[in-house]
């Protein structure tokens, strides 16, 4: 097995282990349930709405972040099916 199918079947791993985690107790996992993020370049300016957390805009709750991607998802499926559709084949 080579070294970066093993890197990535750790970090693989290593990312459902966290999601689990977070799941069992209700917490985003992007902000591990505090609600925002705190970035150095932003501790200063606390008067920003980039503070909350985009993956859970804000809640901290693991539901409202796995509605947003559900939601997400279902967006980019909407825009691909769109740009397929819109391709048809030309005539020459």
């Amino acid at each position: 097995m080579s070294l970066g199918k093993s890197f990535n079947q750790w970090k693989n791993a290593r990312e459902h282990k966290h999601l689990e985690k977070m799941k069992r107790s209700n917490r985003c996992p992007e902000c591990y349930g505090q609600g925002f993020l705190l970035y150095p370049s932003l501790m200063y300016s606390l008067h920003s709405d980039t503070l909350f957390c985009p993956g859970c805009e804000g809640s901290g709750r693991f539901n409202d972040w796995e509605r947003i991607q559900e939601k997400e998802k279902r967006s980019e499926n909407h825009k691909s099916n769109k740009q397929t559709s819109s391709q048809e084949p030309s005539e020459y």
